[in-house]
């Protein structure tokens, strides 16, 4: 038998999975990592317990295999994407925490980048509106707001770095910097179209280009883990950003396929084969986790849509509201009330992403009355994130002229049967749960399995994809349109509500 490990660095956890050469998990180990919130709107993690977290997973899910370090055939690695972190080439020690995706810090540069006409050449070069999700203006704020390090950057002291970067910077112990194109794709400062950095944006967001990894092909030889690191030197063979390897992981290799993840945030991705289709919907053009040109398949791409908090609307009612000791309660608690009893939650605690793409946006809580419950709320916040996807793929459908058959999902929350149902009764579509629902981590094992020869084609790992459940739209279509409107118009309410701020 032959394994591949799979490490899954999440926003709110770092997760390794050892997978058989059948696509099946062997052993898993997932450790929470901390939430830093220096002021409101600011969202950090400690780069050290990004690495010592995974690389501690990663040991402890070999170990639970029941297998030697040595039987690893070869690292996948997926990511939170956006993530940005920045250290020194010599010591290798972070200059400041890691500022989060969620991070809304540079809200004020990105207005700057707007008036300054910015817009529309960084949209037809990245696929990517301006927005303070991505790394680039993190990595301009870093270089400006750390003493010394805009001068220590270029003089070539420093090295930029999505999560995937830190990762195999610590893993091979400083001798590789390097990135895939679907990490790379997400800092403003890449062109998708010819596959590399831009000078014009380089110079727009004043980043140095020796900051900058190397970028290759997400399946691909990307350098080797130490033995001091895992026990072996491993070939890290696969990277992709997150949302791409769940694409992959969930055999969506071809033009029309979709499929929504449920994590922290939701993220939508439909396939639009060898066309970068260009969104007027608040939508992103994105390449796809793809094997290198020697390989014969052409570069592909995707429209995805951003939704900032699913899952951790969970959290909140979690841990702030102590609603429950365990997020895996909230389906008990949201059935036991037939319907949200009128309450809509709009859960934009750090802005809006796609469609609206409005940083100012707060979380609201409307329709509120005496006899409002826990369970209601319960129930808005589960069905807040059904409403978020349903608003995607109503611009998805608009720009890429075609109806969706049906939409794949996965990730934490896609495991609520309750949300999972509503989510087809507000598409109007079936949704599919897979027998895996790691896809994240299974599309960074299939990256490296297919470097490696362990799977021939994506064509192959595409026919291990098995169907758990499917849920069939129950809701007349009316009264699904008639939730929407009701959404839609508690959306219009939380809009620009901190942009005097």
């Amino acid at each position: 038998m032959k394994f591949i490990l799979a490490l899954d660095q999440g926003t709110t956890s770092s997760r390794a999975i050892v997978f058989d050469e059948h696509g099946a998990p062997r052993a898993s180990a997932q450790r929470e990592i901390r939430q830093i919130y220096p002021q409101p709107g600011w969202v950090e993690h400690d780069p050290h317990e990004i690495y010592v977290s995974q690389r501690d997973t990663a040991r402890e899910a070999i170990a639970k295999a029941g297998i030697d370090p040595t039987e690893i055939r070869a690292i996948g690695i997926a990511n939170q994407r956006e993530t940005t972190l920045l250290w020194d080439r010599q010591s290798g020690e972070p200059l400041h925490n890691a500022i989060v995706w969620q991070d809304r810090r540079t809200t004020a540069l990105c207005a700057e980048l707007r008036a300054a006409g910015a817009e529309e050449t960084i949209k037809a070069r990245t696929g990517l509106i301006i927005d303070p999700y991505f790394s680039g203006t993190k990595l301009t704020w870093l270089l400006d707001n750390v003493p010394g390090a805009r001068a220590r950057a270029e003089r070539g002291e420093l090295a930029f770095g999505t999560v995937d970067t830190w990762l195999v910077w610590r893993l091979s112990q400083s001798r590789t910097h390097v990135t895939d194109e679907t990490n790379a794709s997400r800092t403003l400062l890449y062109d998708i179209h010819r596959g590399d950095w831009d000078a014009e944006l380089l110079s727009l967001l004043g980043v140095p280009r020796a900051l900058l990894p190397d970028v290759q092909p997400s399946a691909s030889v990307f350098g080797m883990a130490a033995p001091e690191e895992l026990g072996a030197a491993i070939p890290i063979a696969g990277i992709a950003g997150d949302q791409q390897a769940a694409l992959f992981g969930q055999g969506c290799h071809r033009r029309g396929m979709a499929k929504a993840t449920y994590g922290t945030g939701s993220f939508m991705l439909l396939h639009t084969g060898e066309t970068a289709v260009r969104s007027t919907h608040g939508l992103l053009t994105t390449p796809v986790a793809q094997p290198s040109a020697a390989k014969g398949t052409p570069r592909g791409f995707a429209l995805e849509g951003s939704v900032f908090v699913a899952g951790s609307v969970v959290q909140w009612l979690r841990d702030e509201l102590q609603f429950f000791r365990s997020a895996a309660e909230i389906e008990a608690l949201a059935a036991s009330v037939p319907d949200n009893g009128g309450v809509f939650l709009v859960p934009a605690f750090t802005g809006l992403g796609a469609p609206h793409w409005d940083p100012f946006a707060r979380g609201a809580i409307l329709g509120l009355t005496r006899g409002s419950s826990r369970a209601h709320l319960a129930r808005a916040a589960l069905e807040s994130i059904a409403f978020q996807v349903a608003d995607l793929l109503e611009a998805m459908q608009q720009d890429a002229g075609e109806k969706l058959s049906e939409l794949r999902v996965d990730g934490g929350a896609s495991a609520n049967n309750l949300l999972m149902q509503f989510q087809a009764d507000m598409l109007g579509v079936p949704v599919v749960r897979p027998r895996v629902l790691e896809t994240t981590a299974l599309g960074a094992a299939y990256l490296a399995g297919l470097t490696i020869g362990l799977w021939r084609s994506p064509q192959e790992i595409a026919a291990h994809w098995k169907e758990d459940r499917r849920f069939e739209p129950q809701m007349d279509a009316g009264s699904a349109a008639d939730l929407l409107a009701r959404w839609r118009e508690a959306v219009k309410r939380s809009l620009r509500w901190a942009e005097n701020d």
